[in-house]
């Protein structure tokens, strides 16, 4: 990856923007998320807050979920929206340099608490690798994550 790559942030905000890897990594350091692997052993690098990147757009008093697009693996995942905002984190960094694709980069978009993600609607699939934009909806935006076991297996099998 190289640092031209964007994390586009739309749909119902005031503010539209793309977040390139100097802008994620001059968000302030209360802002920032050192050493991911205190939340996830397996899953390193350093990242910004979900709260820190929606500060930055505005969202909408309507936007009540959050849906993550993969467009490299067409991959799309809508979440309730209060149920992450202050424990999600998007992963950009990894020894001081863009975050790999080997790891999930450009952007990763990981949740620091697991238990977080033990409900009907967050799995282990709201952790997404190759996120490129984030965008906000009144009710759920696309979604096409696996229904069942046999389909997670097979999704990371590709991935």
């Amino acid at each position: 990856m190289t640092q031209s790559a964007t994390l586009r942030v739309d749909g119902l905000v005031a503010s539209p923007r793309s977040f390139s890897f100097d802008d994620l990594r001059a968000f302030s350091e209360p802002e920032q998320v050192r050493d991911f692997t205190r939340f996830h052993p397996k899953r390193p690098g350093d990242g910004v807050t979900l709260r820190a990147i929606l500060d930055r757009v505005a969202p909408a008093a309507e936007a009540t979920y959050l849906t993550l697009h993969a467009t490299r693996d067409d991959f799309a995942a809508s979440i309730p929206l209060a149920a992450i905002v202050d424990e999600a984190v998007v992963v950009f960094e990894l020894d001081g340099t863009p975050y790999p694709e080997s790891k999930g980069g450009p952007f990763r978009f990981l949740i620091k608490n697991p238990a977080v993600c033990h409900t009907d609607e967050l799995d282990d699939c709201a952790n997404v690798k190759f996120v490129d934009r984030i965008e906000l909806t009144a009710g759920r935006g696309r979604d096409n994550r696996p229904h069942d076991e046999q389909e997670h297996e097979a999704l990371h099998q590709h991935g």
